[in-house]
């Protein structure tokens, strides 16, 4: 089987958390800025689109070359193997990108790379019309960054925040791939006791409760690849079920989601129901002020309101201090708030054990950490 240059994206301050689910999973990478490179053949592509749970996208890097004129990006983008990629009738859409370089009108760019696959596929099937681009699609980009050229075909199609189990959102909803990402920087282990006492649409439970589980987070949807004429539709129910044989129903789970709101524990609810996870959830409507246990060495994990508004920062501000009073005195358990609102300890009345920056979309947002001392 063909072995493919491959890279998985992710969002700026999670290349990491990528690399080492990709490392899990048996493969050699090399981080960089935004994105993780490594090798595999087309089951590989199914296989990590399946079951990377921080990624964006699974793209085959076609080509990557240096390129100073337009001339010189036509040549080196048509010399490519378009011919082992795109059939005839293929839909191949050209997107682009251009930061520090010779050639920087996007346009131009995303026009001239998609001439050269034209021709190039226009010589090989012998067509002296149009080609039809009427069957599957094949996305295709075209980066340049400093004059290095890298040509990619994306696999995934809707990026892979998109599980498929979201029914029903609330206001600002964290996109999963982000709310896997927040557990997998915490040192919750599925033994443990996991909260999130504002969980809002249910994403951190519902992707606290796949990890648990070893539920593939891809299981739920399809990716563009698997409709592509030259992969084998067996190739990937193979994979599938592989995944499937994976999964472990029978593990005790202690995760519990409250919100204040019951409405949006009823959305909770409706979404875990679609990820076929409403049992292993404990859902209440619950304020933060209200909350009480005598469990031990839990974690909570959330993403409170972040009072952008001047109007909503007094109720943040009494609510971060809530958040202080119910669980500082939690010595045991291990707390994690994402917040772009840098006074959080000042509120929450204690010093973090560690910050780390993240971006929830294009927000700069704070990682609060508050590490526990386990009770033995």
């Amino acid at each position: 089987m063909k072995k493919f240059n491959l890279m998985a994206t992710a969002a700026a301050g999670i290349e990491g958390i990528v690399g080492q689910e990709l490392r899990d999973l048996g493969y050699e990478t090399n981080v960089e800025n935004g994105r993780v490179r490594f090798g595999g053949t087309i089951e590989d592509v199914i296989k990590t689109n399946l079951w990377l749970r921080t990624a964006d996208r699974i793209k085959i890097i076609v080509g990557e070359f240096n390129a100073y004129t337009f001339d010189e990006l036509f040549e080196k983008t048509k010399a490519l193997p378009w011919e082992e990629l795109l059939p005839m009738d293929a839909a191949f859409p050209m997107n682009g990108r251009s930061h520090n370089s010779k050639l920087h009108s996007v346009p131009d760019v995303q026009s001239i790379a998609k001439k050269a696959v034209v021709s190039k596929l226009s010589d090989f099937y012998h067509r002296r019309t149009r080609l039809p681009e009427s069957g599957n699609l094949y996305q295709l980009e075209t980066m340049i960054n400093k004059d290095h050229v890298i040509v990619t075909m994306d696999t995934t199609g809707e990026s892979l925040f998109k599980r498929g189990y979201r029914v029903a959102k609330g206001p600002a909803p964290l996109k999963e791939n982000m709310a896997a990402a927040l557990i997998m920087l915490t040192n919750w282990y599925p033994d443990m006791p996991f909260l999130d006492p504002m969980c809002g649409s249910g994403t951190l439970p519902i992707e606290a409760a796949m990890m648990a589980r070893n539920i593939a987070p891809g299981f739920n949807r399809d990716f563009a690849c698997e409709k592509w004429d030259w992969i084998d539709e067996s190739l990937s129910q193979k994979v599938r079920d592989e995944a499937d044989l994976k999964a472990d129903y029978d593990k005790e789970v202690d995760i519990m989601a409250y919100d204040v709101d019951g409405n949006m524990v009823d959305v909770a609810k409706l979404n875990a129901q679609e990820a076929g996870l409403l049992h292993d959830i404990q859902f209440k409507q619950l304020a933060v002020k209200d909350f009480k246990t005598d469990k031990i060495n839990g974690v909570v994990v959330s993403n409170p309101p972040y009072g952008e508004r001047l109007d909503d920062k007094r109720s943040v501000e009494k609510l971060y201090k809530d958040l202080g009073k119910v669980f500082r005195p939690l010595t045991s358990w291990s707390k994690y708030f994402l917040t772009s609102d840098l006074e959080f300890e000042k509120f929450y009345g204690q010093k973090v054990t560690k910050k780390r920056k993240l971006y929830n979309g294009y927000l700069r947002t704070d990682y609060f950490q508050y590490w526990g001392k386990k009770i033995r």
